[in-house]
Parts: structure tokens; C-alpha cells; sequence
């Protein structure tokens, strides 16, 4: 049997939520499935850490599709050239960019559709390509595989697929997180903070993710406390993240706001781990991966009671409206203030982050790879 995957995510030391679920599932699937040959199809080069054994045969495809419009010349000429030559029995493409061109079996994970509700928090150009082809991969493809029930249901709805053709694969929690030591947690706030507590954002800073609302909230936290706490921003810069520093600047709190951009693994675990608190409150997530890292660093979390991050919480966070910025501000008052309610957020936690594994993951998406097959 062959098997085409997209792995033009895979990039070394830029994998972003995406790359992270291609990178985990794809290691347990090619792994556990030796007799199957992967072809795994490259944007920017190839990497070895990303050939997980010998049934892994890689191709380098041009260009890199950094770009609404490389994406279509990625997929509709150099992919779809290279699936005719190869004839494998499925495309799988983990970003839920499929070949329209092609006429095999293609099995797609669209993990949301966040450009369909908020088309305005991407850049023009992105937001065009987005609109238009993902319902047309999704009306391709024998199978979609999505990352909650939320997202799922959503899918149907929004572009009429239906229930039975998608699978709901939830994402898993990278090996790299872990709990900080009682020293480790005063290092990490020393370097960071000062030694001050703090509460920490992580995720790409785009409008969708509410990071401009979490400001305001802090601002408004600082003003009714007079605490010494400090918040933490860790992640790249997107579409109009430069209003978020020109809004900090504004703050009267604004010196204890700390953006600390893109970290690498060991850096992020750090943080999540000396945190007093997460604070992750998008307006729209599929599944969320933060809450559950957060979780296995044994770290309390605030998050939105909108589209997939309730299910993802279950009862292991404070849940708020992310449009009421005085919701997030007393969730995070009710935080600073109450050592139980922080130790009950922990515990529960440590409970829910077990329903979640990349293993599992893998297993449903090679499920579904068979449903797709026979």
C-alpha cells in the first residue's frame, strides 16, 4: 500500500499547532505500519528528523507555499504531477489542503474553520483562499477527520458535509511538557518577571485571539488589586499584531506586560510551568492545545466559554465570555485570590489532560485512513 502525506508543515524548529499534530500522529502511524509506504510531500526542504523510518520515502516539491497563491501552484501542479506519477492509494493531507486536480481517494484534517465566522482577524489574500477552497476540499475529500465535536459540527453546517463522513480525532499534549520544581518556578520568575507571579497568554498573536481583550482585563486586574503581578505573552507575531504593542504603550500598566515573542520547547515549558495561572480567551479556537499543555504543567486555567474550548476544559477551568472583558478580569481576581480554587483547577487538571493523547489521536486518524481505504 502507498500512502502521499502533505507534510509541507513540517519545517524544523518553526512547527507551529499544525506542525505539532503532523509531526506527533505521523511518527505513530509510519512507525506502527511498516509494511505501508509513506511519500511525504515537502515545501522548504528535507529534514531527517522528519523521515520516521524506512518506509518514508520524501520529495521535495516546488515552491514553497508560504502564500495563498504557492499554495495553489503547490497543490494543483507540483503535487498533483507527483500523485499521478506515484499512484498511491490515498492523499493525506493534516492540514486539510487537498489536490482538487487529482482524482484519487484524499483524506482531509480541517481542524476549524475560524475564516468562515471571523474573516476579518486574516490578511486579504488569505482570507480569498481560505473562503474559496477549503469548501471545495471538503466536498473532495472521501473523509475529513476534525479536532472536537465542535469543530465537526460546524463543518456540517457550514458546508453541508455530512455527520458520517467526518471523524473526530482530539489533538494530544507534546512529551515536553512537565511540572516545574519549587526552584524551577522561582529561576523561571526571576528571569522573566522579576520574581513577581504572573499570568500567561501562549499562541500566535492574531486578532482571533483575543490578546487585546486579555490586555484589558490585565489593565483593569491591576487597577482593582494593586498587585505586583505581571502578565506573560509568548508567541509570533501575525496579521496586525502590531497594534497589540501600540496598545500596550497606552497601558498604565503597560511595563508589566511582557511579550517575550517565539520560544523554543524547553523556554515554553518553563513558562507554562512558573505561571500562577493560563489566560486563553480567543474568540474562536477548534480544539485549543494550550489548555491541555497547561494542564500537564500543573498550572490553573481561564478560558472562553465559546466554540471548542468548553469541551476541551471540561470542568478543569474557569470558563468566561472573551467578548466581557470584566468576566476576564474577576476570573482572574477570583484566581489571585483563592489558593483553593487554584489547587481544585489543578487537580481537575491533572484528570482532564488524560483523555488526551497523540497516541489515541494517531489511532483515530489511521481509523480513518481505513474507512477512506476499504
Amino acid at each position: 500500500m502507498k500512502i502521499a502525506v502533505n507534510t509541507r508543515l513540517l519545517r524544523k524548529g518553526k512547527l507551529d499547532g499544525i506542525g505539532w499534530f503532523a509531526f506527533n500522529t505521523l511518527q505513530y502511524i509510519t512507525r506502527k505500519n511498516p509494511e505501508v509506504e509513506f511519500h511525504f510531500f515537502f515545501d522548504s526542504g528535507i529534514e531527517k528528523e522528519f523521515l520516521f523510518g524506512h518506509n518514508v520515502i520524501p520529495h521535495n516539491l516546488f515552491p514553497p507555499a508560504k502564500h495563498a497563491a504557492l499554495n495553489i501552484l503547490w497543490s494543483e501542479v507540483s503535487v498533483k504531477a507527483k500523485l499521478n506519477s506515484i499512484k498511491p492509494d490515498l492523499y493525506f493531507s493534516p492540514d486539510g489542503m487537498l489536490c482538487l486536480g487529482w482524482q484519487g481517494r484524499q483524506y482531509a484534517v480541517i481542524h476549524d474553520i475560524n475564516f468562515m465566522h471571523y474573516p476579518e482577524f486574516l490578511k486579504y489574500s488569505n482570507r480569498k483562499y481560505y473562503r474559496y477552497y477549503f469548501p471545495k476540499f471538503a466536498k473532495k475529500a472521501s473523509r475529513i477527520a476534525t479536532v472536537s465535536s465542535y469543530s465537526k459540527e460546524d463543518i456540517v453546517k457550514t458546508f453541508g458535509i455530512e455527520e458520517d463522513k467526518i471523524d473526530v480525532v482530539y489533538c494530544g499534549i507534546n512529551s515536553f511538557f512537565k511540572p516545574l520544581s519549587i526552584d524551577e518556578i522561582s529561576a523561571i520568575r526571576n528571569k522573566y518577571t522579576s520574581g513577581e507571579l504572573y499570568f500567561l497568554f501562549v499562541g500566535a498573536l492574531s486578532p482571533r485571539k483575543n490578546v487585546k481583550g486579555l490586555l484589558q482585563a490585565f489593565e483593569f486586574f491591576k487597577k482593582e488589586t494593586a498587585s505586583r503581578f505581571k502578565l506573560v505573552i509568548a508567541g509570533s507575531e501575525m496579521y496586525r499584531s502590531g497594534e497589540l504593542i501600540d496598545y500596550k504603550n497606552t497601558m498604565t500598566f503597560g511595563q508589566d506586560v511582557i511579550f517575550t515573542g517565539r520560544v523554543n520547547d524547553q523556554t515554553l515549558n518553563d513558562i507554562y510551568g512558573a505561571a500562577h495561572a493560563f489566560v486563553f480567551v480567543p474568540f474562536f479556537e477548534g480544539f485549543g492545545i494550550p489548555l491541555i499543555e497547561a494542564m500537564q504543567c500543573h498550572v490553573p486555567v481561564i478560558a472562553s466559554n465559546v466554540t471548542s474550548l468548553p469541551e476541551v476544559a471540561g470542568e478543569a477551568a474557569i470558563l468566561v465570555d472573551p467578548a466581557n472583558i470584566n468576566e476576564i478580569k474577576n476570573a482572574m481576581i477570583r484566581i489571585y485570590n483563592n489558593d483553593d480554587l487554584r489547587n481544585d483547577l489543578i487537580k481537575r487538571g491533572d484528570i482532564q489532560k488524560k483523555l488526551f493523547s497523540w497516541e489515541r489521536t494517531a489511532d483515530l486518524l489511521w481509523e480513518g485512513i481505513n474507512k477512506c481505504l476499504y
